[in-house]
């Protein structure tokens, strides 16, 4: 089933696009912000479901194993166990598909007709005439647009490094750290 969900790796949006208008057009929701929206919540694309599935597969069995020798079931075991360590992962998730649904411009383009729907990268265009552009209307535009993304990284930037250094032992802090293979 994971081999089946890597294809979709390897297979552009530029491909998958007119199939996708196709479904969004027969439901009547072209010209909203449905097509842009519901795909992020539901998967948010095969890279985040390969990122997780690597992530709690590099968890260690034992963290599971000694819960159960304590009495937890798998409820109890995914609530304070794989989640509080998933957390990082999760951010650096969340982090990604923030700065790529804010940055896209293909698939607003694809989907969005009207200009009182544009996103901002759309809105962008709207400086570009037919024979001029108006360079520092948009120059100055671009610089509101990135502060918003600059924000949300600097924010989360300590997440990011940890989400993507973080195995599943437990170091002397408390924290989980790599390069520490103490017990808890």
């Amino acid at each position: 089933m994971f081999g089946f969900i890597l294809t979709g790796l390897m297979i552009p949006f530029f491909v998958v696009m007119i199939p996708q208008y196709v479904l969004w057009n027969a439901l009547h929701l072209t010209d909203t912000f449905v097509p842009l929206i519901a795909p992020a919540w539901f998967g948010g694309g095969v890279f985040n479901i390969f990122l997780l599935r690597q992530f709690f597969l590099s968890i260690p069995a034992e963290l599971d194993e000694a819960a159960k020798v304590d009495g937890a079931g798998h409820f109890r075991i995914y609530l304070q166990i794989i989640l509080p360590i998933g957390k990082q992962a999760m951010i650096v998730v969340g982090l990604l598909t923030f700065l790529a649904n804010w940055n896209d411009y293909l698939g607003p383009l694809a989907f969005i007709t009207s200009e009182s729907n544009y996103t901002l990268m759309q809105g962008l265009t709207l400086f570009q005439g037919s024979y001029s552009a108006q360079w520092h209307l948009m120059m100055a535009a671009t610089s509101v647009i990135v502060i918003p993304s600059l924000i949300v990284f600097l924010v989360a930037q300590r997440h990011f490094i940890e989400g993507i250094t973080m195995t599943g032992i437990k170091g002397e802090q408390g924290k989980i750290n790599v390069g520490k293979r103490t017990c808890p």
